[in-house]
């Protein structure tokens, strides 16, 4: 009789600590704010994740957020990055951020643009391409833009070197569209000609497949994978001279066969007919367009704060948390009342005294 009870006394035990495991999770989770969540960058042209500016942006990012920050190098950096085609480049960039694995339960993506001394910009447009093209990759959550050309530039990145502007003064030779270019210099997969639509549709081998702009090539997979996203940013420089035009940034560009006015977004085909998603996520309110002062990249650290910082952690993690009063007799009452909903005996601490 004795042994019977001891046995169920242990049961009871055994019950009530798996409830009180459980109570203090909950209770925890009540307090707890956003997670974290790694994130990586991709730089911009003529750039390289070994240099200074580089590795100091993201110290700061990952010091502001809490979050773990990684720069993704594709090739060996600067000159890849004017050589190498777009499509190549974000193939790469797909392979290794599957090889990731602090990835592998979602990430968020800020996109970059120029190095100091060259003007590209398109770290955000293979940001954009691991978002659509790359299968079986980690979901990405947020993606945040500074000064991306997504719908392209009329005008190719000033070289910043020799080596560059002679690569570039043989291409312009030979035509942005042709296959020279487009097999030989990176930008020429985003720049965009009004006065030339049908030599960038049939000849630009990047932004006419990442922006689903070819009609009878249109990817049903590329549109369902954007609107995927949590949030979208895209950040805008209200003085920017590098981006032809700064609208860009938002997906505004001039209309076909003419170099004015520019289109604001809402106006373009692109949105209209939502070939990549982007007028979903905007009437979802997940697109925030964001209009800073300074040029082309020129952001201060309260912008950082203010409109990168806050989606590099866990938006899903952050719901509503009741407004508590910290004093020990409110305390006590939540605590009686989840012990109440759990199913806990307040007594079992006596109880486990006495025994």
């Amino acid at each position: 009789m004795i042994a019977f009870s001891l046995a169920a006394i242990a049961s009871s035990l055994e019950m009530a600590n798996v409830r009180v495991f459980a109570l203090v999770l909950f209770f925890l989770a009540l307090f707890t704010g956003a997670q974290t969540v790694p994130f990586i960058v991709l730089h911009g042209i003529g750039d390289a994740c070994k240099n200074s500016g580089m590795r100091n942006f993201i110290k700061i990012l990952s010091e502001m957020s809490g979050s773990p920050g990684y720069c993704l190098e594709i090739g060996n950096g600067s000159w890849d990055s004017w050589t190498k085609p777009l499509l190549k480049q974000t193939a790469i960039a797909c392979k290794k951020v599957k090889k990731m694995s602090d990835l592998g339960q979602g990430y968020n993506i800020v996109g970059l643009s120029q190095h100091i001394g060259s003007f590209g910009y398109q770290g955000n447009l293979i940001g954009r391409g691991i978002i659509e093209f790359c299968d079986g990759s980690p979901p990405v959550k947020n993606f945040i833009s500074l000064g991306g050309p997504h719908a392209g530039t009329a005008s190719v990145p000033l070289c910043g070197s020799e080596s560059v502007c002679t690569l570039i003064d043989i291409v312009l030779q030979l035509g942005i569209y042709s296959r020279f270019a487009q097999q030989n210099l990176a930008p020429s997969g985003y720049v965009k000609i009004p006065i030339d639509i049908a030599g960038y549709t049939e000849g630009c081998r990047f932004l006419p497949k990442l922006n689903n702009e070819i009609a009878n090539k249109r990817n049903s997979t590329y549109r369902q994978r954007f609107t995927n996203l949590q949030n979208l940013i895209l950040i805008m420089f209200e003085e920017d001279k590098v981006l032809i035009p700064k609208e860009t940034a938002w997906f505004g560009y001039y209309p076909n066969g003419a170099l004015h006015p520019v289109i604001p977004v809402q106006q373009t085909e692109l949105y209209i007919d939502d070939w990549i998603g982007l007028r979903a996520l905007d009437e979802a309110g997940k697109v925030k367009f964001i209009n800073v002062s300074g040029d082309h990249l020129d952001i201060s650290r309260n912008d950082m704060k203010t409109y990168i910082v806050p989606y590099l952690t866990d938006q899903t993690s952050i719901a509503p948390r009741p407004k508590l009063e910290h004093s020990s007799a409110s305390i006590s009452s939540i605590w009686s009342s989840l012990l109440e909903m759990f199913g806990v005996n307040e007594d079992l601490t006596v109880l486990s005294n006495d025994i």
